[in-house]
């Protein structure tokens, strides 16, 4: 993967190129980095273009300037598309990913080629008792990290990944996350209930792992509620992190799903 810096901004993005491919985004959940992808990368890049990215405040995107926030990142993406030339791409986003790729859909649905969200829920119509349970988890989180990064890592792996590798790789990346970076995750709210879900003019396939949160189960019931025609899988043998908990179902997962060009698993 080729490294890159979007002008005026803090993002910094990654690029492995396949000619005459089509060309796949995959954002990272939350207090991690684009690492995580290591598995689809390994496996997609002789058939796919890859363009995966560090959130704001995580990874290398960490060169903010007054004003920054992750209400942005949406921008930022269109911007790294329109530089790379990317008129569609498909977006997979795991957990703060998952936000991330349906705010960026909301605003540019033309660039969507299709949508896969993982670990999240429907931002357009979340249940207000829902996000109430996990303001509140966050909220836990966040006194842990204050008081130790490693503290909060330690339990943070337990709730984002099931396998032991997985765990540990996430722990691994979770560790490097730095508190102040926190601050930049506020604008967060600003994405949730604020926009009418259109008719989707491209496939969408959520889900999340057996072994996620009661919460994340039931997010995925209601949003495939609210959107019937979408695509739904539960991983068996994961928990939040699918593709980093069960890599090669997911990695198929997501080619039949590419391959297929509907919603419908």
């Amino acid at each position: 993967m080729k490294q890159y810096h979007l002008e005026e901004s803090p993002i910094v993005y990654y690029i492995s190129r396949k000619e005459r491919a089509e060309w796949i985004l995959f954002i990272h959940a939350a207090f991690v980095n684009h690492n995580m992808f290591q598995a689809q990368i390994d496996y997609f890049q002789d058939k796919y273009n890859i363009l995966t990215l560090d959130i704001i405040g995580h990874g290398k995107s960490t060169k903010v300037q007054k004003g920054d926030s992750i209400d942005k990142m949406s921008s930022w993406i269109n911007k790294i598309l329109k530089t790379e030339k990317i008129e569609k791409i498909h977006i997979v986003g795991i957990s703060l990913g998952a936000v991330l790729a349906q705010d960026f859909a909301n605003q540019y649905p033309e660039a969507v080629q299709s949508l896969a969200c993982f670990g999240g829920y429907d931002i357009n119509n979340f249940d207000v008792k829902m996000q109430k349970e996990n303001s509140a988890s966050q909220i836990l989180m966040m006194l842990k990290a204050i008081f130790s990064i490693k503290w909060f890592a330690k339990s943070n792996k337990k709730i984002s990944a099931y396998t032991l590798q997985a765990q540990k790789d996430f722990y691994e990346m979770n560790i490097q996350f730095s508190k102040k970076s926190f601050m930049y995750l506020s604008s967060l709210s600003s994405m949730i209930n604020v926009r009418q879900t259109e008719p989707r003019k491209y496939p969408l396939l959520i889900g999340c792992g057996k072994y996620d949160i009661p919460m994340e189960l039931s997010a995925v019931e209601m949003w495939k509620k609210n959107e019937p025609e979408c695509g739904v899988i539960i991983f068996e043998g994961a928990g939040h992190c699918v593709n980093m908990d069960t890599p090669n179902k997911f990695n198929a997962a997501m080619e039949e799903f590419w391959l297929s060009g509907n919603g419908k698993y």
